[in-house]
């Protein structure tokens, strides 16, 4: 992983926040409370949405990042098919979660709660459909210090369309994990120096959450009450930054996960010269991950590419900046906050939504998505790449 690159791009999605909201004010309708909340996109699947919280706990191992907590302990948000549209919408964060994580952005100028209000589209606790073992599962890993809920979006997208989607807070990689007695856990690992060596065993250790989860929900103990309805043979993972470089680590330490994405990610611990056989897709960036433009975090995308033995493409989007791949450029240009990229945020979320369900589609449920195999007039932002050729069509 490129992470100088990786911090420059944090540090400069940073400035253009505190630019946009902290020097000039917040937008009007945000500062006198009178604008419109927050909401995420609805979804486009016939199926409403449930979603409920799971917590668990690993006593076989102590925490990676703080060894005196002497079990890992997760939070993992699952969301899903549900019977009817039923309850309450589910909140998106708590104020606590939204204050340290626009703190951690250094946007000062909106209300500090504004994220806790987002507006979603699941009901909390609704109850689950499906058949038994009739279900793909889509695990979700988030990018370093960001809570799982800003990949909200997608999840309530795939739910809507028939999968269950878990998505991972890492405790102590997160700005904040919130536990049900109240506890806060906050990103010890941001406190650590960030060599290779932290790279590698937070690649490693995510790798180690996600096997633990899937026992969690697959093994004959489950811990939620709608997990017969999991295929355990159509698993996927996709993540977001560091996230999906875990996707990489996690195919290769768990057979289990059939399926891989790894969304704007440079890539970590690199796939043996034995090579990677399972359907993996690469979505990034065109200004970062543009095969033949140099060294950095394009290079490891391409290191892996010659090792990926499977069905496999390289996607890059015009356009689009690091943000755009989640619930962060969403809420933010709702909020009047400037990430830097030239493409709108409900097309760089509907892009994502769309790319990601047609893999997951080809590859678990085995039907044909021509999208994936030619440039789409749809949407001409997506570049298909040819790295062998270093071009992008």
């Amino acid at each position: 992983m490129n992470h100088a690159l990786f911090r420059r791009g944090l540090t400069v999605a940073t400035a253009l926040f505190t630019l946009a909201v902290g020097v000039g004010g917040p937008p009007a309708a945000v500062a006198d409370g009178s604008g419109s909340a927050p909401y995420l996109p609805e979804p486009t699947g016939l199926h409403a949405v449930g979603t409920t919280t799971l917590h668990l706990t690993d006593g076989s191992r102590s925490d990676p990042w703080v060894p005196e907590v002497s079990a890992r302990e997760l939070m993992v948000s699952l969301w899903y098919p549900a019977a009817a549209p039923s309850g309450q919408r589910a909140q998106y964060m708590t104020p606590t979660e939204s204050e340290l994580l626009l703190e951690e952005g250094g946007i000062t100028g909106v209300p500090l709660d504004v994220l806790s209000t987002t507006r979603t589209n699941a009901f909390a606790d609704a109850r689950p459909a499906g058949r038994v073992r009739g279900l793909p599962l889509v695990v979700l890993s988030p990018g370093f210090s960001k809570p799982r809920t800003t990949l909200t979006n997608l999840a309530e997208e795939l739910a809507s369309h028939g999968y269950i989607v878990a998505a991972i807070d890492h405790t102590y990689e997160s700005v904040a994990t919130t536990f049900p007695d109240g506890r806060v856990a906050t990103c010890a690992a941001c406190e650590v120096p960030h060599d290779e060596a932290f790279w590698n065993r937070l690649v490693t250790g995510r790798a180690a959450d996600v096997s633990f989860v899937l026992d969690e929900l697959t093994g004959p103990q489950a811990k939620w009450s709608g997990a017969r309805l999991i295929d355990p043979s159509r698993i996927a993972m996709a993540g977001h930054s560091v996230g999906g470089a875990s996707a990489v680590t996690s195919m290769l330490a768990d057979s289990r996960v059939r399926v891989g994405i790894d969304v704007d990610g440079s890539t970590q611990i690199p796939i043996p010269e034995g090579g990677l056989s399972r359907p993996f897709l690469f979505l990034g960036r065109q200004a970062q991950y543009s095969p033949g433009s140099g060294g950095g975090a394009v290079a490891t995308w391409e290191r892996d590419w010659e090792r990926l033995t499977g069905w496999k493409r390289w996607l890059v989007v015009a356009g689009a900046e690091h943000a755009s791949f989640t619930d962060v450029g969403l809420l933010a240009e709702q909020l009047g906050i400037d990430i830097g990229a030239d493409l709108p945020a409900a097309r760089a979320s509907e892009i994502v939504r769309r790319y990601t369900r047609a893999f997951l589609e080809l590859h678990l449920r085995h039907r044909p998505q021509p999208l994936l195999d030619k440039p789409s007039q749809r949407y001409p932002q997506v570049k298909l790449c040819t790295p062998d050729t270093s071009t992008c069509v």
